[in-house]
């Protein structure tokens, strides 16, 4: 059965990743079909700090091939590359009750925010809901909570989160205007990026003095420092057409 099983493997080119290996970097980055591990398991190759052309000097660490964000606040991260369209995938989990955090796509640094920690771009709400909306804090599912484009959707309540210190398996789907959101298998939010309610959404948010917010062409991938312990792992990017 594995004999059969590595046949079919090397005959479809694909070899699983398995939970804990670390991810291979060497994918080449001119083949749109293939995964692009965007971290190599041991060191921030391909990542600095948001607004800064170095990387944080305190609030990151690696262990056994994972990224903790330890929250002493040193600052988001983001890729050195920009990315359009893509396939986005992570694991995740939080450390802390109420631990708070996010990955952001399409993010810009604007003119003027050259030492700020703080990064603009579509966010994927990474949060403890059950402290937040057990505490009468936020209210189930709305847009702050865990899945939604913090700020502008709220996720679907028929998702399934895994509590605090349990590894979650997200993916962001985004091609020609349309975003997909998704949570441990399940797709739990889609919008439009280029539709008038997006804009519309925006202009009613916190971000509606922020020029171009969520709707440049290409942008880099950010990891929140929101002073919380959290992990990542397993963080890949296909690109598509």
């Amino acid at each position: 059965m594995i004999r059969k099983f590595l046949a079919l493997t090397l005959i479809s080119g694909f070899l699983p990743l398995l939970v804990g290996e670390h991810p291979d970097f060497s994918v080449s980055k001119g083949k749109r079909t293939e995964w692009i591990s965007l971290f190599n398991g041991y060191d921030f190759e391909g990542w600095r700090g948001v607004n800064r052309e170095n990387f944080p000097e305190k609030g990151w660490k690696i262990e056994d091939g994972v990224i903790i964000c330890t929250g002493e606040n040193g600052g988001s991260i983001i890729t050195i590359e920009k990315y359009g369209q893509f396939d986005l995938k992570w694991e995740w989990k939080l450390m802390d009750k109420g631990a708070n955090s996010g990955v952001k796509y399409y993010v810009n640094e604007r003119a003027g925010d050259e030492g700020s920690t703080y990064g603009y771009g579509i966010e994927y709400q990474m949060i403890d809901d059950a402290d937040w909306v057990g505490s009468g804090r936020m209210q189930p599912n709305d847009y702050h909570t865990t899945g939604a484009a913090y700020e502008l959707y709220p996720p679907s309540f028929k998702k399934k989160l895994k509590p605090v210190g349990k590894w979650n398996r997200s993916e962001i789907i985004s091609r020609g205007g349309k975003v997909e959101h998704w949570l441990n298998g399940k797709k739990i939010l889609e919008y439009d990026r280029k539709s008038q309610d997006f804009k519309d959404r925006i202009a009613k948010s916190k971000f509606s003095e922020v020029k171009g917010y969520g709707l440049f062409e290409d942008g880099h991938i950010l990891l929140q420092d929101h002073e919380s312990v959290t992990y990542f792992r397993n963080i890949r990017i296909k690109l598509l057409e």
